[in-house]
């Protein structure tokens, strides 16, 4: 592709939403704008934008221009980085996916990056959805589950995360302890909504608790940990996350599920400047102390 100017236009414009966007950020006259969308269609045959009363929404084509116009101007850029010398300056949008859950232990690495590259505008999107990095919808994805197998992908370990059950004392003390899973019948409980049903903690669930004991479902992950420690049921907590709440108590104990996560970066962009800062912090030894300190929380 000769038409690189165009091509990052195209970028500036799915990135803005809009033509008068594109030409703000790229400090151009619109006309300039919408040239260079008719070169690069022309270019491709085919059309990058649908054109309606939202505003400019990118064909199946320009989501496949998109992915490539984000990986070269984060490598333009990188580059520029390098050859500059300027190694603690990094600038411009770092974008970390995770699930909600992850939050706790991935904090300290956040703020420890923010303080060391200042002019880094940190994106955190905690979502169950699989970000595409290959899109550039995010620089960093902490993935739960089975290890990924994109063979586009670089796959790093990161640590592992356990839930139990959990109740409040008060609640234990009204309805009693559950001393095994038959005696779970004769409590209320509050649950994730829409919990994905591959997960084995999902499968137990619905085998051990019956439909009408769940009383207070939600997709958000405090209104349900509010839920627990306001008395409402038994549900599942973070293990670590547990021990900042005096009144809450593990039941059964001997029942626990372990989640493996995993680091996931683009290979095209693994070895830019933003991502290796971000994942030298994940593996300095400053954070991994401050890892085995949340996971002795639990024990």
């Amino acid at each position: 592709m000769k038409h690189w100017s165009e091509v990052r236009t195209a970028y500036f414009v799915a990135q803005t939403g809009s033509i008068s966007g594109a030409a703000k950020a790229l400090g151009v006259h619109r006309a300039t704008i919408l040239r260079h969308l008719d070169v690069i269609e022309q270019e491709l045959g085919s059309k990058v934008f649908l054109r309606d009363a939202k505003g400019y929404q990118l064909t199946e084509v320009g989501e496949d221009l998109l992915r490539v116009a984000k990986l070269t101007e984060e490598q333009f850029s990188d580059f520029a980085t390098r050859s500059k010398g300027q190694q603690g300056e990094l600038q411009g949008e770092f974008i970390l996916t995770s699930l909600e859950s992850l939050s706790e232990l991935l904090m300290p690495a956040v703020k420890m990056f923010s303080r060391q590259h200042p002019k880094i505008r940190i994106r955190w999107l905690t979502s169950s959805e699989l970000m595409k990095l290959e899109y550039g919808q995010a620089h960093v994805a902490i993935r739960s589950g089975p290890k990924p197998q994109d063979d586009d992908y670089v796959v790093l370990p990161f640590t592992p995360i356990s839930f139990g059950l959990y109740a409040n004392e008060d609640y234990l003390h009204e309805q009693g302890t559950p001393h095994d899973e038959q005696s779970l019948k004769n409590h209320r409980f509050v649950y994730i909504d829409n919990a994905p049903q591959r997960l084995g903690i999902v499968k137990w669930f619905n085998d051990a608790v019956p439909p009408e004991q769940v009383v207070c479902t939600s997709n958000n992950r405090e209104i349900l940990e509010r839920a627990i420690l306001d008395g409402i049921g038994i549900g599942f907590m973070q293990c670590n996350a547990s021990s900042r709440f005096d009144k809450l108590k593990r039941v059964l104990p001997d029942i626990q599920w372990d989640f493996p996560n995993w680091i996931v970066t683009h290979g095209d962009l693994h070895r830019s400047e933003k991502i290796q800062a971000f994942l030298r912090i994940l593996k300095s030894e400053e954070y991994q102390g401050i890892i085995v300190g949340l996971r002795g929380k639990s024990e």
